[in-house]
């Protein structure tokens, strides 16, 4: 188990919304921040009964995603392993692409058939078969 001393502590907690919450994206600023991996951050948290939320790829969480957009869609499917699933890492890097965004990307998979599996924080291996609770 991770252990993380004062100062990371307190970077995290600082981090927490309104909620109590972690969410998608400040874990990784704070992953970087406590000199962690993010692969870490779902242990991390969990040893500290936080719960990381708002997944940019609409996992999980609350956040609010625009319609399809059917050329992000065609992007993403040249990138599936198999089955319309594609892992996590894969759409953040998909996201970068010129005329793109995270939350266009997110919108793409929230709004279609595909699945996404290895999440970067670990938070899921396969969001099909474990669902994260983030209630």
């Amino acid at each position: 188990m991770k252990k993380l001393d004062k100062i990371q502590t307190d970077l995290l907690l600082t981090n927490l919304d309104e909620d109590g919450k972690l969410s998608c994206l400040k874990a990784f600023k704070v992953a970087r921040l406590i000199g962690m991996k993010p692969k870490d951050m779902d242990e991390i948290t969990k040893s500290m009964n936080i719960k990381i939320t708002n997944c940019e790829l609409g996992v999980f969480g609350k956040l609010k995603f625009s319609e399809l957009d059917d050329n992000i869609y065609d992007k993403l499917s040249r990138n599936f392993a198999h089955e319309k699933k594609i892992d996590c890492e894969v759409a953040f890097y998909t996201a970068r692409d010129k005329g793109m965004s995270l939350r266009k990307v997110g919108s793409a998979i929230n709004n279609s058939d595909i699945k996404v599996t290895h999440c970067q924080l670990g938070c899921f291996y396969d969001e099909e078969f474990e669902k994260y609770d983030d209630a």
